[in-house]
This record gives C-alpha cells, sequence and structure tokens, in this order.
C-alpha cells in the first residue's frame, strides 16, 4: 500500500474521486453513471491531445502549435467534406492525420535539423498555421448545414452503448499505452527527457526522436481537428484560440515534468480528466466563470508545486529504477 501512494496517479485518482464527491453533495446527479459517462466523452478531445503533448514535453520540448495544427486540419476536412460530400469519413480521418503529420513534421525538422528551441519554433508555427488557416478558408466559416450527417454523425455513434468519440480515446490512450511502456522508442522518449548528453552515448538519435514525437504530436493533432470540428460543428479561424494552455495544464496536472522524463498516460488522462470534471461540474453548481478561472489556474499551481516537490524528493524515473536493480 505504502508503494502505490508513491505513485502520481493515485493521488490525482484519488483527488478526482473526492471532487466528483463534493460536487454530487450540491448536484447528486453528477456522479450518475450515465453523466460519468458523458463527462469522459466530452473530455476524450483533450485527453487525445493531452497524449500527443506528452511525448514532446517528455523529451525537454513543447508543442505550442497543437491547437493552431487542430483548427488548420479541422478547416481542410471541413471543407473537402463541404465540396465533395461524398468522400468517405474514413478517408477524411486518415487526411486529417496525413495533414497533421505534415505540420509536426514541419516543427521537428526545424527542431532537429536547425536546433531551434521547440518553444521558439512551435510558437512561430503557431501563428502560421493559424494565418494559413484564414489563407485557405478567406476567413470564412463552415457550419453545420455544409457538413454532411456522416462527418457530423460518425463520432456520435453509439456502439455497446458508448459514442465513438470516447472509443476513439481508449484506442489512443491503450497504442500511447504501448509506445511508453512497450517499444523502445518511449523508453528512448524517457531517456532523452532524463539526459539528453548520455542518450548519447547510448546510441539513441536524440535529434531523430525529436522529430519524431513531434510527428506523433502533429498526427494527434490532426485527429483532433476532424473530432473538434465535427463535434462543435462549426469550422472557423478561431476554433480552439487559446486551446494549447489547457492541453499543457493536463499534463501539468497530471504529473508530466515540464523538465522532461517523468510522466505517464495515466498521468495525462487523469490530469486532462480533472480539467473536464471541473469545466463540466462548476457551471451545473452555478459557480461563476470568475471563481472557474481561479479554481483552474489554482489547480495548475498546486500540481506544479507538487510536481516540484517530488522531482526534488524522488528524482527522475530511469534513475530510480537503476538504484532498484
Amino acid at each position: 500500500m505504502k508503494a502505490l501512494l508513491k505513485y502520481r496517479e493515485i493521488w490525482l485518482a484519488a483527488a478526482i474521486v473526492v471532487l466528483i464527491a463534493l460536487i454530487s453533495t450540491r448536484f447528486p446527479a453528477f456522479a450518475d453513471p450515465g453523466n460519468l459517462r458523458q463527462v469522459f466523452n466530452d473530455t476524450s478531445i483533450l485527453m487525445i491531445l493531452a497524449l500527443g503533448q506528452m511525448v514532446v514535453i517528455l523529451t525537454r520540448s513543447i508543442d505550442l502549435s497543437m491547437a493552431s495544427n487542430l483548427c488548420f486540419t479541422g478547416m481542410m476536412v471541413a471543407m473537402l467534406n463541404a465540396a465533395h460530400p461524398a468522400i468517405p469519413i474514413p478517408v477524411l480521418i486518415v487526411t486529417a492525420l496525413a495533414v497533421g503529420l505534415v505540420l509536426g513534421a514541419i516543427n521537428g525538422l526545424l527542431v532537429w535539423r536547425l536546433n531551434i528551441p521547440s518553444i521558439v519554433v512551435t510558437l512561430g508555427t503557431l501563428t502560421i498555421y493559424r494565418g494559413a488557416t484564414f489563407v485557405l478558408s478567406g476567413g470564412a466559416w463552415v457550419n453545420a448545414d455544409k457538413m454532411s450527417p456522416e462527418f457530423i454523425g460518425f463520432q456520435r455513434a453509439a456502439f455497446l452503448g458508448i459514442p465513438v468519440l470516447s472509443w476513439i480515446a481508449i484506442l489512443v490512450i491503450a497504442l500511447f499505452f504501448i509506445l511508453m511502456t512497450r517499444t523502445a522508442l518511449g523508453r528512448s522518449i524517457y531517456a532523452i527527457g532524463v539526459n539528453p548528453t548520455a542518450s548519447v552515448y547510448t546510441g539513441i538519435d536524440v535529434g531523430r526522436t525529436k522529430f519524431i514525437v513531434f510527428c506523433i504530436s502533429g498526427m494527434i493533432g490532426g485527429l483532433a481537428g476532424y473530432l473538434w470540428i465535427s463535434r462543435y460543428v462549426i469550422a472557423s479561424v478561431e476554433v480552439a484560440n487559446g486551446y494549447e494552455l489547457n492541453i499543457i495544464a493536463a499534463c501539468v496536472i497530471g504529473g508530466i515534468s515540464i523538465a522532461g522524463g517523468i510522466g505517464s498516460v495515466g498521468g495525462a488522462v487523469l490530469g486532462a480528466l480533472f480539467l473536464g470534471i471541473i469545466s463540466n461540474a462548476l457551471p451545473v453548481i452555478n459557480i461563476s466563470p470568475f471563481w472557474q478561472m481561479a479554481i483552474s489556474g489554482s489547480a495548475i499551481i498546486l500540481a506544479v508545486v507538487l510536481n516540484a516537490r517530488g522531482e526534488r524528493q524522488q528524482g527522475r524515473i530511469i534513475l530510480r529504477k537503476v538504484e532498484a536493480a
């Protein structure tokens, strides 16, 4: 039991349970399985994006352009659907993944080949991708009446009583869990975050690995582009404006260290779920928008403080494993 309590995910899961219990005292229906299933579905896109951001942060980098990638890709597939409604949805999803991959690869190449800090690269592409969305659309919107019923309805369809959007999130979570715990790439990502110099001596190509993680985050941004537009049924230049802060906040709350090397898939998912519960619950119990922002901000600051204390006391995850061996 004492060993289990060392894991940040256990504390975060307990905090989520306590949060749900507190909210239920004011709004008992909040804890109903159907409502919790809806909260998970509402948070699915944030979970997916947080996982993409997680692999970047673990390598001591950051991707500020994910929301702009989402906006551009979402606009592209929405315009494609509006112009050619007969294109199957799987083809549109593959297109979104491919476009997102290209945008992520641009970030990765600039970081890898030109050795530019990721925060500078993605701060620039954040603006470029959103500007490209304006150029692509001419500033026009794509509304629900221009989208095909299949485009809107795919993620809303239910399988075993759960929306397809939730199933997509579960699939992405499973894939990231396998990537981070069962593959050489996952171990390389952690190793680079712990010590980039030592990683080079162990044969890891740090630049190439960073390029790959930016490609992954780009594909995730592209996937989220289709999911976002089809969920909120409107594509515009303002879509997901500023949402990159929510993505990073989910990672930080989930225990993903901004210094790299520390974090897990479970932490990123729970961090996103924590934010999702707050955003769903506070309006229900009549908390004013000002206090909603204050509570969310306080949770982020508390998470950063806990992360900093945890890193000082415990060291990096791979070093702990080596010491224990």
